[in-house]
C-alpha cells in the first residue's frame, strides 16, 4: 500500500508543521506519531477498505477519495495501539519502545520533576487522542458521506472491543465465549468488516454485496485474532518484536488459555491461574505454561478453528463480488491467518 504510506507521510509532515507553531516542545509528540504510524504495520485495514470499494467499482474509476479514507483508518488504529500498549503495560512494539515507555525515558533523561511513568502514561494517552482527532481530519478530506456512518461505527467499535478485552482480563473467568466475543467486536467488526463496508458503501454497494462482505469478514476476523493469540504465546520475538510469551505476561484471557484451562489437570490449571499475568515470570515459567497449552490440546483446537474460519471466509467470496476483488480478498485470507508477525 505505497499510496497509503505516501499519503500518511505527507499528512503527518503537515500536522507536524501545524503543531510546530505551538512550540518546539511538540516535536517529540509528532515524532512518536510518525514512528507509530509509519514504522511497520501490515496495512490490512486500508487494504480491506480498498477491496471493499473494488468489489463494486472497476480499476478505471477514480479511487483517490477511498484511498484517503482508507489511510485515515491507520490513524484510528495507531490511536488504539498507543492506548492498548499503555493498558497492557507493554514495553515494546515492533522491536522498539512503546510510546509510554519512550516518553518516560525522555522524562528521565531530562531530569524533570515527578514520576517518569506518570508523565509517560499521560503523554501516550494524549498521543492516542491526537491520532484519533487527525483520523477525523483526514477522513473528512475524502468527502465520502455515504461511508461516514461506517467510520463512526468503527471508532466506537474499537473502543467497545478494547473495554471488553480489559473487562474479561479483570474477571479472569477463562471463558471461551467471552474470548470469542472480544474477537468479534475488537477484530472481526473493526479490522475486517468495518473497512470492507466503508469502501463498499463509498462505492454505492448493494445489500447483497454488503452481506457477502460480512459473511467473509466475521469468520476471517476471528481467525486473524486467533492467529494473534497464538503468536502472543508462541511467536518468535525476533520476528514479532515483542517479548517471548508476551500474552502470558500480560495475562491475556484468550481462547487459547480458556481452552487450556478446560483441558488442563487440576495442578496445571492452578499454575495457569496463578502465573498468567505475572510480569516477573521467567523463561522456565513461560515454557511450562506453553507446555500446559500444548498438552491440554488447546493449541491444536485453536489451529483447527483458524483453518475452519478461513475456509468459511473463503466460501463467502461469491460472484456477487467483482472477480478481481474476490481474488484479492482470497489472498488476504492467507496474509491474515498464515503469518509470523
Amino acid at each position: 500500500m505505497t499510496r497509503v504510506d505516501r499519503l500518511l507521510a505527507h499528512f503527518l509532515d503537515e500536522r507536524a508543521e501545524s503543531l510546530a507553531h505551538v512550540g518546539p516542545e511538540l516535536a517529540p509528540m509528532t515524532e512518536a506519531a510518525r514512528r507509530l504510524v509509519l514504522d511497520g504495520g501490515k496495512r490490512l485495514r486500508p487494504r480491506f477498505a480498498y477491496w471493499g470499494w473494488r468489489a463494486v467499482r472497476p480499476a478505471t474509476d477514480d479511487d483517490e477519495a477511498v484511498v484517503t479514507a482508507a489511510a485515515s483508518l491507520e490513524l484510528v488504529h495507531a490511536c488504539a495501539l498507543a492506548h492498548d500498549d499503555l493498558m497492557d503495560s507493554s514495553r515494546t512494539r515492533r522491536g522498539n519502545p512503546t510510546a509510554h515507555v519512550s516518553f518516560a525515558e525522555m522524562h528521565d533523561a531530562a531530569g524533570w520533576s515527578g514520576a517518569s511513568e506518570t508523565f509517560g502514561a499521560s503523554a501516550a494517552i494524549l498521543l492516542g487522542d491526537l491520532l484519533l482527532a487527525w483520523a477525523d481530519t483526514l477522513f473528512a478530506r475524502a468527502c465520502l458521506p455515504g461511508a461516514q456512518r461506517v467510520f463512526d461505527d468503527m471508532r466506537q467499535m474499537v473502543m467497545a472491543g478494547q473495554y471488553l478485552d480489559v473487562l474479561i482480563q479483570a474477571r479472569a473467568e477463562f471463558s471461551a465465549d467471552s474470548a470469542l466475543r472480544v474477537a468479534e467486536f475488537k477484530t472481526s467488526k473493526y479490522t475486517v468488516e468495518g473497512p470492507l463496508h466503508l469502501g463498499a458503501r463509498a462505492a454505492g454497494a448493494s445489500q447483497p454485496v454488503l452481506a457477502a462482505l460480512t459473511g467473509y469478514a466475521i469468520p476471517l476476523g476471528e481467525a486473524f485474532q486467533l492467529r494473534d493469540d497464538v503468536l502472543g504465546v508462541f511467536g518468535d520475538p525476533s520476528i514479532t518484536g515483542k517479548p517471548a510469551g508476551d500474552d502470558l505476561l500480560e495475562g491475556k484471557q484468550t481462547l487459547l488459555v480458556a481452552l487450556a484451562m478446560q483441558g488442563a489437570t487440576a495442578a496445571q490449571g492452578a499454575a495457569l491461574r496463578a502465573d498468567l499475568g505475572r510480569r516477573d515470570l521467567d523463561a522456565d515459567g513461560i515454557a511450562y505454561l506453553r507446555e500446559v497449552i500444548v498438552g491440554s490440546g488447546a493449541l491444536e483446537q485453536v489451529e483447527a478453528r483458524i483453518a475452519a474460519r478461513a475456509e468459511q471466509a473463503r466460501g463467502a467470496l461469491t460472484d456477487v463480488l467483482a472477480r478481481e476483488a474476490r481474488d484479492a480478498l482470497d489472498s488476504l485470507i492467507t496474509a491474515a491467518t498464515q503469518r509470523h508477525v
